[in-house]
């Protein structure tokens, strides 16, 4: 039901929620999949496998450096105004032609939220134009939060500025499209026996008699894929600006070359390769992030 309705996303850039943080830095960032790899290391938990060399798979994020070209000024319910970046340059690569000044009231301000462009251009992929979004910022008053933001306004951010090795995070992103699928294949529902009604890859009843209609909560075929998903509690096992680490000599299937700053998170992300994936510091795990002692990964 959490996952209701089951409809294609409006946007491959999708909205994701910001918690509040106390701690003064970005709270987010973004990428583009490359693939999955596996990697070795040493098992710094309390599993009994601990102290042990394990492999596991892993996927590859491409991180190319955000650009902060404005400032996103929200009081307790609504937006009251953007502060832009007077830099001509940055702002043409934004798309912005004019600019009307609109004066804030700072002492209104509760919460703050960086704008940013992506520059996938920057990688080997193929894509060219920007993607703008907004980024979460903590701190401990509206002030304080406007004040920081204030202090990265018109330059770049890396992904090594915002996360540390070790932490975890949060993956929001859009799903693979899988177009339009059966009940079986959509929500999983059982096979019927070959002598049942004729049919096999149907659903067995859509409800009640009454109320003589058919409630949404039945399993019918439809859209299947292309959702916004989160995936929860992603582990930062390296973060490099050498991509020879890990570009295999064919380079990645569907995607080519790695050829700037990539990040790599323990387990799998949604989304097929060169899809937009957002990173927010995860929202329930707690903890000082404990380096992993990374041995290997394949290429």
């Amino acid at each position: 039901m959490a996952h209701r309705p089951r409809k294609r996303a409006r946007s491959q850039n999708p909205n994701v929620h910001w918690q509040s943080s106390v701690e003064q830095r970005v709270l987010g960032f973004a990428g583009y999949k490359v693939g999955m790899t596996h990697i070795a290391y040493v098992d710094d938990t309390e599993s009994p496998t601990k102290g042990q060399e394990i492999v596991s798979a892993a996927t590859i994020i491409e991180v190319p450096p955000l650009v902060v070209y404005g400032i996103r000024c929200y009081d307790s319910q609504n937006s009251i105004g953007d502060i832009i970046s007077t830099d001509e340059k940055l702002l043409k690569l934004a798309g912005f032609k004019k600019i009307v000044a609109k004066e804030i009231k700072e002492d209104r301000v509760e919460n703050v939220r960086l704008l940013v462009f992506a520059m996938p251009s920057k990688t080997k992929m193929g894509k060219k134009h920007i993607e703008k979004m907004e980024i979460g910022c903590g701190g401990k008053s509206g002030k304080e939060k406007l004040d920081y933001c204030k202090s990265i306004l018109g330059k770049e951010l890396k992904a090594s500025d915002v996360f540390k090795i070790g932490e975890h995070v949060d993956v929001i992103s859009i799903t693979k499209g899988k177009g339009w699928q059966g009940p079986v294949k959509r929500f999983g529902v059982s096979i019927q026996r070959r002598k049942a009604t004729g049919k096999r890859r149907h659903v067995g009843t859509l409800g009640q008699w009454h109320p003589a209609y058919v409630l949404y909560t039945a399993p019918q075929a439809g859209q299947t894929g292309y959702h916004r998903r989160t995936e929860m509690n992603k582990r930062i096992m390296k973060i490099s600006q050498n991509p020879e680490e890990v570009n295999p000599n064919c380079g990645f299937p569907s995607y080519g070359f790695v050829s700037g700053d990539f990040m790599i998170v323990k387990g799998s992300i949604p989304g097929p390769v060169k899809r937009l994936m957002k990173l927010r510091l995860a929202l329930r795990h707690s903890g000082a992030p404990k380096e992993p002692q990374v041995s290997f990964v394949s290429k």
